[in-house]
């Protein structure tokens, strides 16, 4: 996402002070729920965030260290002990046998779509927005966001 451009003496408006700060609260509520909906499947934050990476599609090893912003030897530790768990398998890359994927099984699914229902927070909120706000909304997220970068070989 290119930088915004710097404006070092100017002070944001009253109106871009107000929404930064209620991302922030909404940030801080989804995540405060999502560590203890991971806490009730007996997870750690970074075990739920993969598995839920997870449970969308095998990802490679490389590219869900890129999505959750860490280092692949933090990657193996969390596939390893969701591995153990039964959450979670490495299985060859059909496209590349020499690259490993992680792949949620079954009981990993199902635990990430427990994960996902016991978040009421994100929810709730969105069922009093009619499907026009959500849209409006999510388009204006993702121009927030920018494109995700460009990755190379996984």
């Amino acid at each position: 996402m290119a930088a915004p451009p710097s404006h070092p003496s100017r002070r944001p408006d009253d109106l871009t002070l107000e929404v930064v700060d209620l991302i922030g609260a909404v940030v801080a509520r989804y995540h405060e729920e999502f560590e203890e909906a991971a806490a009730g499947h007996a997870l750690t934050g970074a075990q739920a965030k993969l598995l839920t990476l997870l449970s969308l599609g095998p990802l490679p090893m490389r590219k869900l260290a890129r999505k959750l912003r860490c280092e692949p030897s933090n990657v193996t530790g969390i596939v390893d002990r969701l591995e153990s768990r039964g959450l979670v398998e490495r299985r060859p890359d059909p496209a590349d046998r020499r690259v490993k994927v992680a792949a949620a099984t079954d009981e990993g699914r199902r635990v990430a779509r427990g994960l996902r229902d016991s978040l009421h927070f994100a929810r709730e909120p969105l069922a009093a927005l009619s499907a026009e706000e959500r849209l409006a909304l999510r388009d204006l997220l993702r121009r927030m966001v920018g494109p995700e970068p460009e990755s190379g070989p996984a």
